[in-house]
């Protein structure tokens, strides 16, 4: 997909956000929601997104909503820090196919990392473990501020 194009209502993180599908709730407010990635490329890899937004990437989401977006994305990763104690954490986001977008839904990556441990491919891999989604949801929860 380009970076052009209609806002999906059906793509997977809408109906997260709407409920219509499970997922490792992590925070939520009335303007972003942050869940436990299902293909996680490394412990604790958790997604924030807007609730408000209809944007498909960065460049169509409205500046207000984004400022409250990033501080999201950083008030989770705070708690990512602080629950897991990685060694860094990488915060990334996509947009377009070419560029690894896979849901066109704006969305933030936070990656922690540990030295000595590889990552895991974006969008690959098995699917985790629901159950140790959930706990690693519920660690990362006690630390939001």
């Amino acid at each position: 997909m380009s970076l052009n194009g209609d806002y999906d209502e059906n793509n997977i993180f809408a109906k997260i956000v709407r409920g219509e599908l499970p997922s490792a709730r992590v925070f939520e407010n009335a303007h972003v929601l942050a869940f436990m990635d299902v293909f996680p490329q490394s412990r604790g890899h958790t997604l924030v997104v807007s609730k408000q937004s209809k944007a498909r990437n960065l460049l169509d989401i409205e500046p207000e909503d984004l400022a409250h977006l990033i501080q999201g994305v950083q008030r989770v990763t705070h708690a990512v820090n602080a629950a897991l104690k990685p060694d860094g954490i990488v915060v990334t986001q996509f947009n377009g196919a070419p560029a690894g977008q896979t849901v066109y839904h704006l969305h933030f990556h936070i990656i922690p990392r540990w030295e000595g441990v590889p990552l895991g491919r974006h969008a690959g891999g098995a699917m985790a473990n629901p159950e140790e989604l959930a706990e690693l949801a519920h660690l990362i929860a006690g630390q939001i501020s």
